[in-house]
């Protein structure tokens, strides 16, 4: 990215989530630095030779158990990771007054848990290593060779003491988890360290450019998207899915529905209703039926809304809102002898977007007004997809001219730590346009009694 916030070049690379058993997911930390390597190298060397500094994002809630050195311990767990429901019911023991400082509803798959389960189930990893890193946290490491931590990705960890706003030490006690495997909190726009000459060769950058904190991927999603202040709501479409919103007030959810982290500003917070199954669960009934994506979202104008009287049941991994209790189901129901794969298709779709919506409304009750959504991640490119949201949740979509948020808003982050930006703030003025791509038409009647319908048929 240039210094006018224009991204001259971009790259992925993939990696495996691993699940050895039923509701475990993990990945070799190994193989983020790996695809982190496929990636950046294949910019080219004019590219290479222009990088100055480097910011990250990276998905929120997951332990990479480590050595001093950065060495894993074991393979890191992940957010969709479901193994630790005992030690979420710890959790929900603790003071009520300390609960509400941590501002969130436990849940599977968040650190704290995760970590309790560690201390138990496998003692001798747990004992024996050095800390315990957010993803990206990892992979910053293996950059700079420094460990530390930031705090919107700290943030949502369920150690994290928001009227503090720094680490529960309170909770870290009563939990009985070892303080010492907490790395030092940096700011999310400052330098973390700097590329070491090792780092620097494996991926054809200049040693020693500053590397910034860096944020967890929704909050650098916020501000590659020039959303630093209230008012826009972005709806963000990926392996899951999240409705967000900025807050200068610390307003938790009292019904603990939706959760509360901090931004990328200290003094900010955003509000987010989330959904586990998304693009993950439509990959699964992709995969499932051996069909290309352009199947599956053909089926939205080859079959009615409706599905013809089937529904889906998205929840292939437990929800975190509303269902926090209910555990993984998905199925179809209302399945008869004349249906075919293109209704079933269309009924995962249509599954998906009822519960998205059901994270909007919840998202609402919270006293956050949305009139529009801003469309993000790269989940929502398929126009028949974008307008079968817009009529289920009922509101006019506006997509973003940058596909990349969350990368953008790391590069962004990196050009405050390399002293190109004054402030965090000031990059609002770079933020990328919204043009309307899709709003409520003749079938959003339709959908919303098919919303009432789902919800009936989901909670049996």
């Amino acid at each position: 990215m240039t210094e006018d916030g224009s991204v001259k070049a971009s790259a992925s690379a993939g990696y495996p989530i691993d699940s050895p058993h039923p509701g475990w997911a993990e990945t070799d930390p190994a193989a983020w630095w790996l695809a982190t390597r496929k990636a950046v190298t294949s910019l080219g060397p004019a590219h290479l030779e222009a990088v100055e500094a480097i910011g990250l994002s990276g998905q929120m809630h997951g332990v990479v158990l480590t050595h001093e050195d950065g060495r894993p311990s074991r393979p890191a767990i992940l957010w969709a990771d479901a193994r630790s429901t005992r030690e979420v019911d710890r959790y929900r023991r603790l003071d009520s007054k300390l609960l509400r400082r941590l501002a969130n509803p436990p849940a599977t798959g968040m650190a704290g848990p995760t970590l309790l389960w560690l201390m138990t189930h496998e003692p001798n990893l747990y004992a024996s290593a050095r800390w315990a890193l957010q993803p990206k946290d990892w992979l910053r490491m293996q950059l700079t060779g420094e460990a530390c931590g930031e705090p919107s990705d700290a943030s949502a960890t369920l150690l994290y003491d928001f009227v503090e706003d720094g680490w529960s030490y309170e909770a870290v006690r009563e939990l009985e988890i070892r303080a010492d495997l907490l790395p030092n909190l940096v700011a999310s726009e400052e330098a973390a360290g700097r590329l070491t000459a090792k780092a620097a060769g494996a991926l054809g950058l200049k040693a020693g450019i500053p590397v910034a904190a860096g944020a967890a991927d929704t909050a650098a999603s916020l501000l590659g998207h020039g959303v630093v202040a209230p008012g826009r709501v972005v709806l963000t479409v990926g392996t899951g899915a999240q409705m967000t919103a900025v807050r200068n007030e610390l307003r938790p959810d009292p019904a603990m529905s939706t959760y509360v982290f901090r931004s990328v500003e200290k003094g900010q917070w955003y509000s987010m209703a989330a959904i586990l199954n998304a693009g993950l669960t439509l990959d699964w009934v992709r995969r499932l039926f051996g069909v290309e994506w352009d199947v599956l979202y053909g089926s939205i104008e080859q079959v009615p809304p409706g599905a013809g009287g089937v529904t889906f049941i998205p929840y292939l991994v437990g929800e975190r809102i509303r269902r926090s209790d209910a555990g993984a189901r998905a199925c179809w129901l209302g399945l008869a002898l004349h249906h075919g794969r293109e209704h079933m298709l269309k009924a995962a779709l249509e599954g998906v977007a009822f519960a998205l919506r059901e994270a909007m409304e919840t998202l609402e009750a919270t006293g956050i007004s949305i009139a529009e959504l801003n469309l993000a991640g790269g989940g929502a490119t398929n126009q028949a997809w974008r307008q079968l949201l817009a009529d289920a949740l009922g509101k006019r979509l506006l997509a973003v001219d940058s596909p990349a948020g969350a990368a953008r808003g790391a590069a962004l982050l990196a050009g405050v730590a390399a002293g190109t930006y004054t402030s965090v703030h000031e990059t609002a003025a770079l933020g990328p346009s919204f043009e309307l791509v899709a709003e409520p038409g003749a079938r959003a009647e339709a959908y919303s009694a098919l919303h009432r319908q789902f919800n009936r048929r989901s909670h049996i």
